[in-house]
């Protein structure tokens, strides 16, 4: 059990065959002498004392009075009142209905999410409810030709594609949802097909279509018209769609975008979720037409009849979204963040994950088979140190030889019976000196590189451009992080070797080189000026090397000469802070007692009270208000911040750290929207951005005037809005690949 010694060395398996064979704990005490096994016997002799106080700390005290009756842990019927309002209080909304019925009792009233619309200025109009079978099929130009002067009348058209699949960059486009009034909204199918073709590749096209060509022609300049508003959700997706096919959307307003502007940190922002939830509405679902797991078929092989009702409801329920978030943003204040770093954010993504970033392929495939003989060197290690064979990738095999087999502490035993051997716990084994979860650790490490990366990666190279294209969520992180997703390029390790190897598969066409322009320790810069920090501040204008500074005032030591461990301890403790790390957390970090960890942060605080101050401050404004903010303005809701138990601290470091991560992701956001019009007359390509990092696509000689316009923006990206107490400074690297530009 948790930090009771017990007997070094002896496991419950060795533990188990002592008793069976001396009778009980006393008995083996006082004979173990006669124990034959040195390690054993050394063991029992020299800890018999702590063995016996184990036993006492793990028995339980039978004598303890009670003031509860055990009737009273009975399981009883539930009281519905009280149940039911729990669950609604908490906004369970399927759940409160599931159980509500089962009760047989009425669905207890949800409560308001959202400002009434009375709180935006004017109320909106009762709108009609959502009637699938009133959508209309858009069959041939005449129809379509309506539906456009309808939408140059109103000035804003909801607008929605239906596709053969998720990647936007191979899917076909199959149809197009329209909606200009609530409750009126049509689909226009393009290139349903009716079976599955023939075996030439015909198209078999389904019977009553507007031809591609014609409806795009004819939906081009009202798409592209300047005055009329595209509404979609997750428009980023349509705007690729649409760019592949010869148009581009503009102006763009996005439904999930509104929601993260106005509720970051709630809830997810995915159609299906906001319309439960904001409209009481359910989306037809969409396997209900293409199936599931091997049996699923493609959206242009649905009957364009089942296709209509499903389509034309997400366009309907979009301009209803719409129309209850777009005048909330004044009300919450978050107009500016939406305006300014949300919805721009949108053609600058599409047009860079359209760009993609080029890779080495047969790079890729040595590394993979590079990767494939260290694996299996390494399980010829682990199985030589654990005795014999066994599943490295099984976490049941791997458990009963570490802690049944070996008898190693820190055994735990979930639910399923089987030993936990996550990260954390082979962490600790390792720090304590036992070779085998060390060796299990690089395993795991090399095992994920090779199936992430370098077999992954190459299936994701697009055969029309010879690129990876990675898209990115830009409502993912509360705090406004972008993630990268299929592939996610954000996650490759930089700092080992075998991270490096894979970055140098990421390169420049012939005649370019990559660039990378990187923020330096922008987040603690953000920490200084947010919680007036003095003596960072200087530092930082100084030009100085923070680490090294923070070293020396925390343990009196010149810079000068300074040991390069305690330079590391300090680093560790200044980006430790940041996301609240513990003395357990550092320990670990460090591999230091914990004791030894906990006197580093206490001197930290001690040295810098000013953060002790802001970390205090800004816990209370989050459990005054709901939520914390960027200095931009960014709102993140902090819904757990009055949770109790293990949850509380999670809550806090949370609300503690996202001002300084939010405002950091706020920064570059800032400096990538402004980027396209900043490199518009130079040659260059921006390619991906991970998280403090730009990574761009230039011409050999385009490199200098490149670095110093990219620079300059985004050195000066937080101005006009916030003039940072501190500089913030990009370094530039250069290479034919990722690896070296970095």
């Amino acid at each position: 059990m948790d930090n009771i010694p017990g007997a070094p060395g002896i496991g419950i398996k060795i533990a188990a065959l002592l008793i069976n064979e001396y009778g009980d704990l006393d008995t083996l005490l006082e004979r173990a002498g006669e124990i034959k096994q040195p390690k054993r016997r050394e063991t029992l002799l020299g800890k018999a004392d702590q063995i016996r106080m184990s036993r006492e700390l793990v028995t339980l005290a039978t004598d303890v009075p009670l003031d509860v009756d055990f009737a009273d842990f009975e399981i009883q019927d539930p009281v519905a009142d009280d149940l039911l309002g729990f669950l609604a209080s908490m906004e369970f909304r399927s759940m409160t209905a599931r159980i509500a019925t089962k009760l047989g009792v009425d669905v207890p009233a949800m409560p308001e999410v959202i400002p009434s619309p009375a709180a935006t200025g004017g109320a909106l109009a009762e709108l009609p409810a959502i009637n699938p079978d009133k959508y209309e099929c858009v069959r041939d130009a005449a129809a379509l030709q309506v539906w456009i002067d309808r939408i140059k009348a109103r000035g804003w058209v909801a607008f929605d594609t239906e596709t053969t699949g998720l990647n936007d960059m191979i899917v076909d486009l199959v149809g197009i949802c329209l909606c200009v009034e609530a409750g009126e909204a049509c689909y226009i199918p393009l290139t349903h097909k009716e079976g599955e073709g023939d075996l030439f590749g015909g198209s078999n096209l389904a019977e009553g279509q507007i031809k591609l060509d014609v409806a795009l022609a004819m939906l081009k300049p009202v798409l592209e018209d300047p005055a009329i508003m595209k509404i979609g959700q997750n428009m980023k997706y349509d705007f690729k769609i649409m760019k592949r096919n010869g148009i581009t959307l503009a102006p763009v307003d996005d439904t999930m975008l509104l929601s993260y502007a106005l509720n970051g940190g709630k809830h997810n922002h995915g159609m299906d979720a906001l319309s439960e939830r904001y409209l009481d509405h359910k989306p037809i679902p969409i396997k209900t037409l293409l199936g599931t797991g091997k049996s699923a078929i493609t959206f242009d092989l649905v009957p364009i009849d089942e296709a209509v009702k499903y389509a034309a409801e997400d366009a309907d329920i979009t301009l209803r979204l719409w129309q209850k978030f777009k005048p909330l943003l004044h009300v919450e204040k978050v107009t500016r963040v939406y305006e300014k770093m949300e919805r721009p954010l949108i053609p600058v993504l599409a047009k860079m994950e359209m760009t993609g970033i080029k890779v080495d392929r047969d790079q890729l495939s040595r590394m993979s088979n590079n990767f494939a003989q260290q694996m299996a060197g390494l399980e010829a290690e682990i199985h030589e140190l654990a005795g014999g064979s066994f599943n490295v990738g099984s976490p049941k095999q791997l458990g009963e030889v570490l802690f049944d087999q070996m008898g190693l502490t820190g055994g735990k035993k979930g639910k399923t019976g089987a030993y936990s051997t996550g990260v954390d716990i082979l962490e600790d084994l390792a720090a304590e000196g036992h070779a085998l979860p060390a060796k299990v650790l690089d395993w795991r490490g090399m095992s994920k590189l090779k199936s992430t990366y370098t077999d992954a990666l190459q299936t994701h190279i697009n055969p029309d451009t010879g690129r990876v294209h990675t898209s990115y969520i830009i409502s993912g992180a509360s705090t406004g992080r972008m993630a990268s997703t299929d592939p996610n390029l954000q996650n490759i390790p930089v700092r080992t070797p075998a991270g490096r190897q894979i970055r140098e598969a990421f390169i420049a066409d012939e005649g370019n080189v990559l660039l990378s322009l990187d923020y330096s320790q922008i987040e603690l810069r953000i920490l200084a000026h947010i919680a007036k920090i003095d003596a960072l501040k200087q530092a930082f204008l100084e030009g100085k090397d923070i680490h090294a500074m923070t070293a020396s005032e925390m343990f009196g030591v010149p810079i000068e000469g300074m040991d390069p461990s305690i330079r590391r301890q300090a680093k560790a403790i200044n980006f430790g802070v940041i996301y609240g790390i513990s003395g357990f957390g550092l320990a670990r970090n460090l591999r230091i007692p914990r004791k030894q960890a906990q006197a580093f942060i206490d001197t930290y605080f001690e040295r810098f009270p000013e953060i002790r101050t802001y970390m205090d401050d800004t816990v209370a404004f989050a459990k005054e208000h709901g939520y914390v903010q960027t200095l931009f303005g960014r709102k993140i809701h902090t819904t757990e911040i009055g949770a109790k138990g293990p949850q509380a601290g999670f809550a806090k470091r949370a609300a503690i750290n996202a001002p300084i991560q939010g405002t950091a992701a706020d920064v570059i956001r800032r400096a990538m929207i402004r980027m396209p019009d900043a490199i518009a007359h130079l040659p260059a390509k921006m390619l991906l951005q991970v998280h403090d990092e730009l990574l761009f696509e230039v011409p050999n000689d385009a490199v200098t005037e490149t670095i110093a316009a990219v620079r300059d923006v985004m050195e000066n990206a937080a101005m006009p809005v916030i003039k940072l107490d501190v500089p913030l400074t990009v370094d530039a690297g250069i290479g034919n690949n990722w690896a070296d530009a970095h």
